[in-house]
């Protein structure tokens, strides 16, 4: 059996389909969870709770955590690590393998122009210090010889038919809206994205290889475009005109005043003052595998929206 904690986000809805392939038993963990496929194990549980963990990773071999917390620091200095540690003491009381979806919050600024498996972990966000303690935390477990796991880490990510992506929220909704695609800092920095069917597929890949675990490794992730270029390539696919309102630090700071998510966002802003290139050449050449060419993960995106 394969259990997924957080089963009802983008990752763990397409994570959930991909799983088929492999297994015959999924079990889909969450405060609501909903089938993906007709014959998925559905288990309410509180990944907060170590007694709903302990409960969900039973009879597991593998666990993929892929959980979505609210996007606030407080949340995730409260939150975070006490989900890690039950998932962690979970996987090690029933011999579980675990698969922990990430992002890379936890670079260094000064990298993120090529980032691969090797970049330096150096935060300069108070939500990258959290990424980097659960990096830390799984990493102890790996070098103790206490725990099988890896960490497959995404770019920021989106895909079909999801509505916690940034791209999608601000550029492609607008856009089909009649409205103008909005962009943060600069639209002529290189920003990568990671296309969630393939952080999925490859998240079901790797947690069924054997030789995957005890690493870092990126999913596969296409070439990385500029705002600018993001913007005209969904324009052109929603055949719509490609208008754009860029917001500086300083406008997001003062609607930070206003608005709960734009105040949690200032101390990310770093990433779009700067090229963000997500390099998965490791994973690519290793698995001989490709993400989906952006022009068509463009395509379906648009259709989906």
């Amino acid at each position: 059996m394969q259990v997924i904690l957080g089963a009802g986000g983008a990752i763990g809805k397409e994570l959930a389909r991909e799983l088929k392939n492999y297994t015959d038993t999924i079990r889909l963990v969450s405060r609501n969870p909903q089938k993906v496929n007709t014959d998925d194990e559905l288990l309410v549980a509180d990944v907060c709770s170590k007694s709903d963990v302990d409960r969900a990773v039973a009879g597991a071999g593998v666990v993929y955590l892929t959980v979505g917390l609210k996007y606030s620091i407080k949340e995730w200095k409260s939150k975070w690590p006490l989900v890690m540690r039950n998932t962690i003491d979970a996987c090690k009381k029933h011999n579980s393998k675990l698969v922990f979806f990430d992002n890379i919050y936890m670079y260094n600024p000064e990298e993120l122009q090529s980032m691969t498996e090797e970049t330096e972990i150096r935060p300069c966000s108070k939500k990258g210090a959290i990424r980097a303690q659960l990096h830390q935390m799984i990493m102890d477990e790996i070098e103790s010889d206490q725990l099988q796991a890896l960490i497959a880490r995404s770019a920021d990510f989106y895909g079909p038919n999801i509505n916690n992506s940034v791209l999608i929220e601000t550029v492609v909704k607008n856009l089909k809206a009649g409205k103008k695609a909005n962009w943060f800092c600069s639209i002529h920095y290189k920003h990568s994205y990671t296309y969630t069917p393939d952080a999925a597929k490859a998240c079901a890949f790797l947690g069924n290889t054997e030789s995957a675990f005890q690493q870092v490794w990126h999913l596969p992730t296409a070439e990385a475009l500029t705002g600018k270029e993001w913007i005209e390539a969904f324009a052109k696919e929603l055949d719509v005109p490609a208008k754009k309102m860029v917001a500086s630090k300083f406008v997001i700071r003062l609607m930070g005043l206003f608005n709960s998510i734009m105040k949690e966002f200032v101390e990310m802003l770093y990433q779009y003052d700067r090229d963000y290139v997500f390099k998965s050449t490791k994973m690519e050449e290793t698995f001989d595998t490709k993400p989906t060419p952006t022009q068509e993960a463009i395509r379906k995106v648009a259709r989906s929206v």
